[in-house]
């Protein structure tokens, strides 16, 4: 089996190809029906011709928050919070953006006149995440004064537009740092349309992590480790596919954060819990079939994931024919299908 690198999944990516917002209407984006060897150029809403009766369609019905937060230390120096994840109690755990870190215990003044006790690092006193206590809810604050966490690559600040449109038709779970973006080119159109056409759905809950952009560091990729995320399988959805494969349909992923769940309850048989698996080339998948994606940074662990599912060569040439083509990349770009190669 062919070992490979992390210079194995850079490509060559123009960036007035990097969407920079979404496209006017969620259907209209772009699919590159990447099921066979050649490529086939779609428009999104034309999906569900793509799928069969019987087929099971499962999705991530995480919400994303508006979990940047900014504020200052009492010594004057401004900072911003990137909440990552909501604990019990008014507690949180965040990135922080700031030129020298206060000390543990510092009160910071939070804009919208809240406050966030330091309480130390995460998840040990040598991680890179913090630990803060919030003076009320924090959920409730980052409704009231929280910006949409855009991409690093995305340009502009948060808008109105970004509120609804960084957001799936599927949200229904609030803890998402980032939105399971393959979801984005849903809409009531598209769920009549596949209703009509027989395809069931059901759901899992992934909280999308800012770990997801982080970038692999090392050559030899068997040496990256993966940031960890919580996730949760109801037995709805367990039965769902029980039942789907009893009946000979297939399992239909919507974004990697779905295929990422589905294979580690595979893997582990947990329905709940973190998962921080990291799927490349070589991966036995059990549940999925196919899969609705995005198109991924260069060298990144989602391009790694989408190789082992579709086989490398064929990803890579399929990402060339984007290129060429014009696709538009990333959160809010156009939108791939693809089938498990064994």
């Amino acid at each position: 089996m062919r070992t490979f690198s992390l210079g194995d999944f850079d490509f060559a990516l123009p960036p007035e190809l990097i969407a920079q917002h979404p496209a006017p209407e969620r259907s209209a984006s772009r699919l590159l029906d990447g099921r066979h060897s050649r490529p086939a150029d779609r428009v999104f809403r034309e999906l569900p011709a793509l799928l069969s009766p019987g087929d099971l369609m499962i999705c991530n019905d995480t919400q994303v928050v508006k979990a940047r937060l900014f504020g200052g230390k009492p010594t004057g120096g401004k900072l911003e919070l990137l909440v990552e994840r909501v604990l019990a109690n008014g507690e949180v755990v965040a990135h922080m953006k700031v030129s020298k870190k206060p000390p543990v215990g510092t009160v910071l003044a939070m804009d919208g006149g809240f406050t966030a006790t330091l309480l130390g690092r995460w998840p040990d006193p040598e991680g890179a995440l913090f630990h803060l206590r919030f003076s009320e809810d924090p959920f409730g604050l980052m409704e009231r004064h929280g910006h949409v966490p855009l991409p690093p690559y995305i340009e502009h600040e948060d808008t109105a537009q970004d509120v609804d449109r960084y957001q799936t038709v599927f949200a229904r779970s609030p803890g998402a740092v980032a939105a399971p973006t393959a979801a984005l080119h849903f809409d009531d159109s598209v769920l009549a349309s596949l209703d009509a056409c027989g395809v069931r759905r059901a759901a899992i809950t992934l909280h999308v992590g800012a770990g997801t952009f982080q970038p692999v560091k090392t050559e030899d990729i068997a040496r990256h480790r993966m940031h960890s995320e919580w996730y949760e399988i109801p037995a709805a959805t367990q039965d769902a596919i029980t039942r789907t494969r009893r009946e000979g349909g297939r399992i239909i992923a919507v974004g990697t954060t779905t295929v990422r769940t589905l294979e580690t309850w595979a893997a582990t048989g947990r329905a709940q819990g973190d998962t921080d698996i990291f799927i490349t080339p070589g991966f036995r998948f059990r549940v999925v079939d196919l899969m609705i994606t995005n198109f991924h940074l260069p060298k990144s662990t989602l391009m790694m994931l989408v190789s082992a599912f579709a086989g490398y060569e064929h990803v890579m040439a399929l990402y060339r024919h984007a290129v060429a083509q014009r696709y538009r990349f990333f959160s809010y770009g156009d939108a791939m299908l693809l089938e498990r190669r064994t």
